[in-house]
C-alpha cells in the first residue's frame, strides 16, 4: 500500500467535485445514501475520499444495476454509483478533461464544454441541403461493448497521472450489483450512469471513428453525439463504400453495427428526385424528412427539414398523461404553473427549435390537463367543458405568460373540443 502522500490531489478539487455532482442530483447507489445524507456529514465523507485517492487505497464500491424500459420493449442496463464514487469519478473527470477536450473532434458534440446535441441537430440540417445522402448509424450495445485494452490504450496517448490512470482500471472492473446483493462482473463496457463514463466512451469513440474517418475518409462529413451518429454522401455508391468501410472498422475494435437500424436515407428535395424507399431518419430526438414550406413568395416546396419525431411526441403525451389532475385540485392555477413551467420550458427550448408547430400541437394536451383540473375544482363547471375552456382562454389573455407554453403561443381555445388526440 502507498503511503498517506503518494498523490497529490487537492481538497479544493474534491469540493468542486462535490458540488458538481450534488447539481446533478441522482439517486443513491447499493449504500442506498442519497445526497441529502451524504451531505449530513459532509465534511468526513469527503475527507474520507480524499485520503483513499490520495494514499492509493480508493477501491470503488460495486455499482447498482437498474433496468431502464426501452420503447421497442427491451430494456437498458443503468449503472448507479455511490454518491462517494461519483464524487471521486468527478475528481478524475476534472482532471483529465483539460487534456483530453482539445483533441476531440470538431463534429463530436456529446460531453463537451459549449456543445449541445441542438449544435449537432443545426449542423445536420445543414448538411442535409448540401448532401443528399446520408448514412444513419446505430451501434449495437455500445456502451456494454466497449473494449477495455482499447480503452487504455486511448488513455494512456493521454493521461500521465498515476493515480488517474489506476482508479479508471479499477471502476472499470467494478461489478454490478443487482436487487438481491447478487453482483455479475465485468470484463467489457463502461456502465451507462457513471460520471467517468461519458468521456472515456468518448475518447473510444474518437480512435475508433472521428479519428480513423479524418486520416482515411476526410471529404465525408458526420455529426456524433456518443454512439449516435450520421455521415453526409453525395451518392449512394459513397454511402455504400463508406458503410462496408465503418463495418470493417468497428468489427476491428469489437464493435458490431445494429443492421436492423443502421440505414442509408435518400434526403429527398422535391418531386424531381430519384425514387428511393428511405427518406426519413430520426436523430437526437428528431425526425428529418421531405415537408411541405412556403416560400417568401407563397409558393409551396419540399423542404427536407427536422421536426420533433414521433418517439419523442409519445414521451411527451406519457409525461403529460401522467400529471395528477386530483393532486392538482387544490392548488391555484400558479402553484401548477411553477410546478411544470420547467419542463414545460424545457421542452420548448430543446424540440421547438425546428418546425415548431408539430410541438405546439402537442402541448394542446397540456391544456387537455388544465380544463379537467378546472373541471374538477370547480363544482359549476364539472359538466361545462366548453366553459371551462373558455374560462382557461380568458385567464389565458389577462396573464399570457402565466404558462410556459401560453407564453409560446399555445393558449386554450373554444375550438379544442373538437380536436382530436394524435
Amino acid at each position: 500500500m502507498k503511503d498517506a502522500k503518494s498523490f497529490e490531489i487537492s481538497r479544493h478539487l474534491v469540493m468542486e467535485a462535490y458540488k458538481r455532482v450534488r447539481a446533478n442530483k441522482g439517486a443513491a447507489g447499493v449504500d442506498d445514501v442519497s445526497i441529502a445524507d451524504f451531505e449530513s456529514n459532509l465534511k468526513s465523507n469527503l475527507y474520507k475520499i480524499w485520503n483513499r485517492m490520495s494514499s492509493g487505497s480508493y477501491f470503488p464500491p460495486a455499482v447498482k444495476l437498474v433496468e431502464i424500459p426501452k420503447s421497442n420493449g427491451g430494456k437498458r442496463p443503468l449503472g448507479i454509483p455511490t454518491i462517494g464514487d461519483r464524487v471521486a469519478q468527478m475528481i478524475v473527470v476534472m482532471t483529465i478533461e483539460p487534456c483530453i477536450e482539445p483533441y476531440f473532434h470538431e463534429d463530436s458534440y456529446a460531453y463537451r464544454p459549449n456543445r449541445s446535441a441542438l449544435d449537432a441537430v443545426r449542423k445536420a440540417k445543414e448538411r442535409s441541403y448540401t448532401f443528399h445522402w446520408v448514412l444513419d448509424l446505430d451501434i449495437k450495445g455500445f456502451f456494454d461493448n466497449i473494449d477495455h485494452e482499447l480503452l487504455i490504450k486511448a488513455l494512456e496517448r493521454h493521461v500521465k497521472c498515476d493515480w488517474v490512470m489506476l482508479y479508471i482500471k479499477r471502476w472499470l472492473s467494478v461489478p454490478y450489483q443487482l436487487k438481491d446483493g447478487t453482483q455479475i462482473e465485468r470484463t467489457k463496457g463502461v456502465p451507462q450512469g457513471s460520471v467517468v463514463g461519458p468521456i472515456l466512451a468518448n475518447l473510444f469513440l474518437h480512435y475508433v471513428f472521428d479519428e480513423w474517418m479524418r486520416r482515411n475518409h476526410s471529404n465525408i462529413s458526420f455529426e456524433r453525439y456518443a454512439d449516435d451518429t450520421i455521415c453526409h454522401c453525395v451518392s449512394l455508391k459513397q454511402a455504400e463504400f463508406i458503410l462496408r468501410a465503418i463495418r470493417k472498422r468497428f468489427a476491428e475494435c469489437k464493435l458490431e453495427l445494429n443492421e436492423d437500424k443502421t440505414k442509408i436515407v435518400y434526403c429527398k428535395k422535391n418531386h424531381r428526385d430519384i425514387p428511393y424507399e428511405c427518406i426519413q431518419f430520426d436523430f437526437l430526438g428528431y425526425t428529418f424528412r421531405p415537408r411541405r414550406s412556403i416560400d417568401a413568395n407563397g409558393e409551396v416546396f419540399l423542404n427536407f427539414s427536422p421536426a420533433i419525431s414521433k418517439k419523442a411526441r409519445t414521451k411527451i403525451w406519457e409525461a403529460i398523461q401522467n400529471w395528477n389532475s386530483n393532486h392538482w385540485v387544490p392548488m391555484e392555477l400558479e402553484d401548477i404553473a411553477k410546478e411544470i413551467n420547467p419542463v414545460i420550458q424545457g421542452w420548448i427550448n430543446y424540440y421547438g427549435q425546428h418546425n415548431p408547430r408539430i410541438l405546439k400541437e402537442v402541448l394542446q394536451h397540456v391544456n387537455d390537463r388544465l380544463v379537467r383540473w378546472g373541471r374538477r375544482k370547480f363544482k359549476g363547471l364539472r359538466k361545462r367543458k366548453t366553459a371551462t375552456v373558455h374560462r382557461l382562454g380568458d385567464i389565458a389573455l389577462q396573464k399570457p405568460n402565466l404558462f410556459a407554453h401560453w407564453a409560446w403561443g399555445v393558449k386554450p381555445t373554444a375550438s379544442e373540443r373538437n380536436r382530436k388526440r394524435k
